[in-house]
C-alpha cells in the first residue's frame, strides 16, 4: 500500500469520508436475545456423543446422533454478547455506585453452597425450585437460589473478627426452576444489601434511601414506582388475637404472600386447609386488606409493636425525603420464612410488571444456622424486571461501543511502527483498536461501527519525518502531529 502523501485517492478519500453515528445497539429490555427460531436453530458440530438432559416434565436434547450441538443455552438461561454486557456492566456500575454513597462494602460468595443452607421450614415455595444435586464426593450442593443464607453463613464464619454493624453488598447469580414469566427466568443476578447489627427501624430506612437513589440515578420517579411496606408483626399480632398457634406462623405467611395472585376465595380455602377457624381467616384477610396505617392502628392499637414500628419507619421517610415513594399495604408479607419485621417490595405503577425488589428484616435467621442470632435486615434487586421498566420509560442508555482511537499502518513495513503508535497511546489510557491487513475503506466503516473518535494513519512519507497524520471523525478535521506528541 502506497504512503498516505503519495496517494490522492486514498487522501481523497478521508477527507470525503464524514462520520456517521451508530444507532443504539444495546438489547431494549432483557439481556437474552434470541437470534432464530426454534425450527432453525443454529447449530455446532461436535464429536460428542448423542445425550439427553431433563428436568422436572421438560427435556432438551443438546446433542444429537449426528453429533450436532444445539448452541441455545439452556432454557431459562441468558448468554451476554458484547452489546448485552455492556448493558449489564452499567447496570451493576449503578448498584456498586449507589452502594458506595451508602458506605456499603462489597463480599462475594460461590454460586455453588451447601444445600443444607437452603432447605429450611415447609412451605416455602423457593425449597421446591431448588438447582439441587449430589456432587461427585457425596455431598448435597445446590445452586443458590437466593443471597441472605449465603451471606449469613460469612457473617458466622467471621465471626467476632469483625465489628458491628456491618454495611455489606453483593452481585451475584442466583438459580431458581421456576415458571417463566415477563422479567423472571430461572437465573437472575441480583444486588444485596444488608445490615447487620441494627436492631432498629433506621436499618430499614437507610435500605430504603439506597433503592429510591438508585431509581432516582435511573431517572425512575415516584410517579413510575412506589414501594408497598408492612411488617411481619402486622400478621402475628392478628394471630394473637385469634389464638393461633406460633407453630402455624410460616405456613400462614406462605399462603397470603399469594394475596393479588390467586382469588380471596382461594386464599381462604388455603388458610382453612390449615386449620384455621372461618373467623380467624376472615380477620386475617380484612386486616391484611388495609392500605392505612392510621386505619391499622384503630384495628390493633397503638401500643403493638408492628404500629410503633411502621410510624417511625414513615416518620424517617419523612426526614429522608421519599415519603411519596412509599405507602402503606398491610398485604406484603414476603414469601420467606426468615423474615421477622418490617417488609417491603418496589412495584411499578402501572402493574406491568412483577415486583422490581424486595426485603425486610430478619433478626433470627443466624439461629437457624446454629450461631447467636443478631439483628439484620436486607434486599435484593433482581436485574431483570429493572431492565423491563427502563425499556417501558424509554431509559434504556445508548450501549453503542466507543473507543478513543484506531492506529492503521498504510504498509507492511509499518507494522512496527503501528505497533509502538498504539502501545504508547494505550499506556496513556487511551483505547485503541490497532488495525492491519484491510483495505482503508473497510477501515471507516469500522471505525463508524465502533464510534472511534479518532483515526491514526501511519503513512510512509510521514513517517520519515516522524510524523503521522489523525482524522478527528465527528468534525472531519485532519492534520499531522508528530508520533512522540500524539496524546
Amino acid at each position: 500500500m502506497a504512503a498516505w502523501s503519495s496517494s490522492p485517492s486514498l487522501r481523497h478519500l478521508l477527507l470525503l469520508r464524514p462520520r456517521v453515528p451508530l444507532g443504539p445497539t444495546c438489547l431494549a429490555g432483557s439481556f437474552s436475545r434470541r437470534h432464530v427460531h426454534s425450527h432453525s436453530r443454529r447449530r455446532l458440530f461436535s464429536s460428542a456423543s448423542s445425550s439427553t438432559l431433563t428436568h422436572g416434565d421438560e427435556a432438551s436434547t443438546h446433542v444429537d446422533a449426528d453429533g450436532v450441538v444445539d448452541v441455545n443455552p439452556p432454557r431459562g438461561t441468558r448468554d451476554f454478547p458484547p452489546e448485552d454486557m455492556r448493558l449489564r456492566t452499567w447496570l451493576f456500575d449503578q448498584f456498586r455506585e449507589v452502594s458506595r454513597l451508602m458506605t456499603f462494602e462489597e463480599v462475594d460468595f460461590p454460586v455453588l453452597e451447601s444445600e443444607a443452607l437452603f432447605i429450611r421450614k415447609a412451605g416455602e415455595e423457593i425449597t421446591q425450585q431448588l438447582y439441587n444435586f449430589e456432587d461427585k464426593g457425596g455431598r448435597r450442593v445446590v445452586l443458590r437460589p437466593e443471597i441472605t443464607p449465603s451471606l449469613a453463613r460469612l457473617v458466622i464464619k467471621q465471626g467476632k473478627s469483625v465489628s458491628l454493624p456491618l454495611k455489606w453488598f453483593t452481585i451475584g447469580q442466583c438459580w431458581r426452576y421456576e415458571r417463566m414469566t415477563r422479567g423472571r427466568r430461572r437465573e437472575h443476578y441480583q444486588w444485596n444489601m444488608d445490615i447487620f447489627g441494627v436492631p432498629k427501624v433506621r436499618a430499614e430506612a437507610e435500605l430504603l434511601q439506597a433503592i429510591v437513589l438508585l431509581f432516582q440515578r435511573l431517572g425512575i420517579t415516584s410517579s413510575d414506582v412506589g414501594i408497598r411496606v408492612s411488617s411481619r408483626k402486622v400478621l402475628q399480632a392478628v394471630l394473637n388475637m385469634y389464638s393461633i398457634p406460633e407453630h402455624l406462623f410460616t405456613e400462614v405467611c406462605v399462603i397470603v404472600d399469594k394475596l393479588g395472585k390467586l382469588t380471596r376465595e382461594e386464599i381462604e380455602k388455603e388458610l382453612m386447609s390449615t386449620g384455621l377457624s372461618s373467623e380467624a381467616v376472615q380477620g386475617i384477610i380484612e386486616v391484611l386488606s388495609l392500605k392505612s396505617l392510621s386505619k391499622l392502628e384503630e384495628v390493633l392499637g397503638s401500643g403493638v409493636e408492628a404500629v410503633a414500628d411502621l410510624k417511625k419507619l414513615f416518620s424517617f421517610a419523612e426526614q429522608y425525603g421519599y415519603a411519596d415513594w412509599i405507602c402503606f399495604d398491610a398485604s406484603v408479607v414476603r414469601g420467606l420464612a426468615y423474615y421477622t419485621g418490617i417488609v417491603f417490595e418496589a412495584f411499578d405503577r402501572e402493574g406491568k410488571l412483577r415486583a422490581i425488589c424486595g426485603g425486610g428484616r430478619y433478626d433470627r435467621l443466624l439461629s437457624t444456622f446454629g450461631s447467636e442470632d443478631i439483628p439484620a435486615c436486607g434486599f435484593g434487586f433482581g436485574d431483570a424486571v429493572i431492565v423491563e421498566l427502563l425499556k417501558e420509560k424509554g431509559l434504556l442508555p445508548d450501549m453503542s461501543r466507543q473507543i478513543d482511537d484506531i492506529v492503521f499502518p498504510l504498509d507492511e513495513e509499518l507494522e512496527g511502527p503501528a505497533s509502538s503508535i498504539a502501545s504508547s497511546l494505550r499506556k496513556k489510557g487511551r483505547a485503541v483498536d490497532l488495525v492491519e491487513d484491510k483495505r482503508l475503506k473497510w477501515v471507516f466503516k469500522h471505525a463508524e461501527r465502533i464510534n472511534a473518535s479518532r483515526l491514526i494513519l501511519v503513512g510512509n512519507s510521514e513517517w520519515e519525518r516522524g510524523m503521522v497524520r489523525v482524522k478527528i471523525l465527528s468534525t472531519r478535521e485532519e492534520f499531522e502531529v508528530k508520533a512522540g506528541d500524539l496524546e
